[in-house]
């Protein structure tokens, strides 16, 4: 194979978007680019309006995502110097669920003078968490129908996902239900912008609207048992024509070959989600492995051969990963964001004083002096529930909670007990998927927290006694993605047929492995078993004091007017 041929994968992040460059040959990363959302999330008030937005809602603005292409792959390809001739495939990966109503034409609605300042017509973000009574309804109504598939989502659906936020949107604006031509996964959205041509991917229909390979969406029955105007949702403002990940999308427009510099007629792969692609970025492509892309939030990705229902799990998919597998998804809703509400919000300034001169981050110098208190020392346990909770029981009404703190506490002591509850978070995700008969003989992790965070992954291994192996690209979605799109020009264009061809060339691992601390699992243990008490006590009860005061910010926000 040559060596003078390179993919581009694009990761659509929360915040930002990042193009990079890679060699199809070796995996080497050649450049990268980003480009920051001016808008970044909205979850206030919309741009250029004064229309506030309630609480739990995260919108974005789409021509961010243009912005992405018309900046960040122009970028990479001057700064690499790489012909264009030379660039054989793009791929692209996106948060998920993100989902957005348009025209026919792929026009987004917040685009259309008339629905600008209605916050339905925006896109909504895959942490928009606003739809949890429309969540509700679904999985009430599903489960008093029987409907079988609600098992394979571990017996309850989320906010976060497509029909959740769709139907909120015909609650609260049948205006602009009705004027969507098109309800689409914004990383669908993007590739028809790279090719002109409307695609649906596999992957998002099954992780987040409820559609298998075997048995398609659910039945117009059900749809129509949620809301008559909604039974024919699927026909009406989606497609039944999905193409499976590895498959070519299309080939890049003469106008998005202008925009982006690139040649027209490159082939375009067909989307996927951001923490899959990371999956065969780690060089998994067989089951054992739980990949974890550990970021503002995380996502558990496990491969398997046989079917089994995992309560709480985000569900899985037949080739949703790497084809021949079932891939399962699980996560948290909130790690690294929550990390950083803390140090935001929490920390006394002389933290502040001592990273500016030690030009260290704060984040640094809190875990420097976390890393000297032994697991218990601070007396403190945590829910991890900053921004709900995502699995095991998949509740965006919930939230975090911290117990133990005395007026001797300090700011690291809280740190790391932030940072363990995301440990045992993450450990009882692990438990329900070896209780389900899955094998989980190792974690490999990918995303940004790994190489920012070394005590962070420690505490992982101590708690879960799994050892931790981390990807060697800082960029695991957006190389991920660039394989796909190595696999969408295929072998004979100078890239590979399979993705499993591609993660033997492209995919690489440090060397570093953080191995299980035996005496510190032991406290953990310990620690665990409380967690799981609280998890437990404030997680089940649909009357829990948390929950309850949720419902009461809600009520007060909404006759306040904020």
């Amino acid at each position: 194979m040559s060596s003078g041929k390179y993919a581009i994968g694009v990761d659509f992040g929360t915040l930002s978007g990042r193009a990079v460059l890679v060699r199809v040959s070796d995996g080497m990363e050649i450049a990268t680019a980003v480009s920051e959302y001016s808008h970044g999330v909205i979850d206030d008030r919309l741009p250029g309006t004064q229309t506030p937005l309630e609480p739990d809602w995260a919108l974005q603005d789409p021509d961010d995502y243009l912005r992405v292409y018309a900046e960040a792959i122009p970028n990479v390809m001057k700064a690499s110097g790489v012909a264009p001739d030379d660039v054989i495939g793009i791929g692209i990966d996106f948060t998920a669920c993100t989902m957005m109503p348009t025209l026919k034409d792929g026009t987004p609605l917040a685009k259309v003078p008339q629905y600008r300042a209605n916050p339905h017509a925006w896109v909504k973000l895959w942490k928009h968490h606003a739809a949890q009574p429309e969540a509700d309804r679904i999985n009430g109504i599903a489960e008093a129908m029987g409907e079988a598939w609600l098992q394979r989502y571990g017996g309850k659906i989320s906010s976060e996902w497509f029909f959740s936020k769709a139907l909120q949107i015909l609650d609260e604006a049948p205006e602009v239900y009705a004027a969507a031509d098109r309800l689409i996964e914004a990383a669908d959205w993007v590739v028809w912008q790279l090719t002109g041509v409307e695609t649906r991917n596999t992957c998002t229909a099954g992780y987040k609207a409820l559609w298998s390979k075997r048995e398609g969406f659910p039945r117009q029955e059900f749809f129509r048992a949620l809301d008559a105007r909604f039974e024919n949702v699927i026909d009406e403002k989606m497609s039944r024509v999905l193409t499976p990940i590895g498959a070519r999308a299309g080939v890049l427009s003469e106008a998005a070959a202008r925009i982006t510099g690139l040649k027209p007629g490159t082939p375009v792969a067909v989307a996927n989600v951001d923490a899959h692609v990371a999956v065969p970025a780690c060089g998994v492509t067989q089951p054992g492995s739980l990949v974890s892309i550990m970021g503002t939030s995380t996502c558990d990705m496990l491969l398997a051969s046989q079917e089994a229902m995992i309560e709480g799990m985000c569900g899985f998919t037949e080739d949703g990963i790497v084809q021949g597998y079932l891939g399962y998804e699980a996560g948290q809703s909130c790690v690294g964001d929550g990390f950083a509400w803390f140090v935001d919000n929490c920390v006394p300034g002389r933290y502040f004083e001592e990273a500016k001169a030690t030009s260290r981050s704060v984040h640094q110098v809190l875990e420097a002096y976390a890393a000297r208190l032994a697991p218990g020392e601070s007396g403190l346990v945590a829910l991890d529930w900053w921004n709900g909770n995502r699995s095991i029981l998949v509740d965006a009404d919930l939230s975090a909670v911290m117990v133990g703190v005395t007026l001797a506490t300090t700011a690291p002591e809280m740190y790391r007990a932030w940072l363990e509850a995301t440990a045992f978070g993450r450990r009882l995700i692990i438990e329900s998927f070896i209780k389900g008969g899955l094998a989980v003989n190792e974690i490999i992790a990918c995303g940004g927290l790994p190489d920012r965070n070394k005590l962070l992954m420690q505490i992982y291994a101590d708690v879960t006694g799994l050892p931790i192996k981390v990807a060697a690209s800082n960029y695991a979605s957006a190389l991920g993605s660039a394989m796909f799109g190595a696999v969408a020009a295929g072998a004979a264009a100078g890239g590979y047929d399979t993705i499993q061809d591609a993660a033997l060339h492209m995919a690489h691992l440090k060397d570093e492995v953080f191995i299980p601390d035996q005496a510190n699992r032991q406290v953990y243990d310990m620690l665990y078993a409380e967690y799981v008490r609280l998890h437990d006590y404030f997680g089940r009860d649909m009357h829990s004091t948390v929950k309850k005061l949720r419902q009461l910010r809600r009520q007060v926000s909404l006759e306040i007017g904020k």
